[in-house]
């Protein structure tokens, strides 16, 4: 009978003699285990290296995030985002793992997690207030499932206060990308720009997902289904890309880009284009304001991009549209066509 072990984690490296070899490890961080995945040395390292693993202190904070990062909330949550909340949840446990759980009826508890999260925005306010939120979250879990009688970290604010008000791309900005930018880029631009789609669900897309007139996804963030009709300058430049691989943005080696890859090959694009002060991130953004200048409903919007309603309406009233000149320029000539000019 084959026994799963949990929290294999392996390494691959290369050996002074050009040999690749695979090591093994109890956990990330653990110990290696020796023998071959399966064989009895290997199962026996495996449950030794258990058995010797600390358990956290019933009744402390490090029980809760360790019973958090076994739930099935935790383990549903994409790769990137696992690995991004145990960076949080590794500060945590430095600074409150021994923290008694009895002591959250404590007046003076909410205290002390703020002045933690005060000062971590020593370094980054941004930071801090994610690592803060990560807590948080772990509380309201907990409380979910009795684990806590309450959570402490509830409506505390945020210290960050980003505004991207006017972090839109422009029209010069996309024709000078378009025109500096490799062919593997470019059709990265089109897609972020005609679908309104993270830069973690286009770069997951694939080729299955377009039938030749509409592009088929489930949102990796949020879990809504899209249907995205593809435009015309789209679906031309989809149709004439060749396909390499399953999926349809790669790198100029023909492989899927990893997000770190995609980050810096964007990056160097920009730079190159004279691009400043917009992301990859912007065309989101970016999208829902153009869908608006050429007159789409809130409601087609949302359709197409994913947002809720109230997520489109915010976006259009407080960060993207309030500033356009061109909806100025729409209402000018709007009012001149209706009003009557004494001769």
């Amino acid at each position: 009978m084959r026994v799963r072990l949990k929290g294999i984690n392996s390494k691959r490296k290369t050996l002074a003699d050009g040999r690749a070899v695979t090591y093994y490890y109890a956990w990330k961080g653990g110990p290696r285990l020796l023998g071959s995945p399966g064989s009895p040395e290997f199962v026996a390292a495996y449950n030794e290296a258990a058995r010797h693993r600390s358990a956290p202190p019933v009744g402390s904070l490090l029980s809760i995030m360790r019973a958090y990062q076994e739930s099935g909330e935790f383990l549903n949550l994409s790769p990137r985002t696992r690995a991004d909340y145990v960076k949080q949840i590794k500060k945590i446990e430095h600074e409150f793992g021994d923290f008694p759980l009895s002591a959250l009826s404590d007046r003076r508890t909410p205290g002390e997690f703020l002045a933690w999260r005060d000062r971590l925005a020593i370094n980054s306010k941004r930071q801090a207030d994610y690592a803060y939120s990560v807590l948080a979250l772990i509380f309201s879990w907990a409380f979910n499932r009795g684990l806590v009688q309450l959570s402490p970290c509830e409506k505390s604010g945020r210290l960050y206060r980003g505004n991207r008000c006017d972090k839109i791309w422009t029209d010069a900005d996309e024709e000078a990308f378009i025109r500096t930018a490799p062919e593997q880029l470019r059709l990265a631009l089109l897609l972020a720009l005609w679908t309104g789609q993270r830069q973690g669900d286009l770069l997951r897309l694939a080729w299955s997902a377009y039938d030749g007139a509409r592009i088929r996804l489930t949102q990796g963030k949020t879990g809504v289904r899209i249907v995205v009709p593809a435009g015309a300058p789209l679906k031309q430049a989809l149709d004439a890309t060749r396909r390499q691989s399953p999926i349809i943005l790669v790198n100029i080696d023909g492989k899927p880009w990893t997000p770190d890859g995609f980050r810096a090959s964007w990056g160097k694009a920009c730079k190159k284009a004279g691009i400043e002060g917009v992301t990859f991130h912007d065309l989101r953004g970016t999208a829902v304001t153009r869908l608006a200048l050429a007159g789409a409903t809130e409601a087609e919007i949302a359709t197409i991009t994913g947002h809720s309603l109230r997520d489109v309406k915010t976006i259009l009233d407080s960060h993207y549209l309030r500033r356009d000149p061109a909806l100025a320029e729409s209402a000018i000539r709007k009012l001149e066509r209706g009003t009557k000019i004494p001769e």
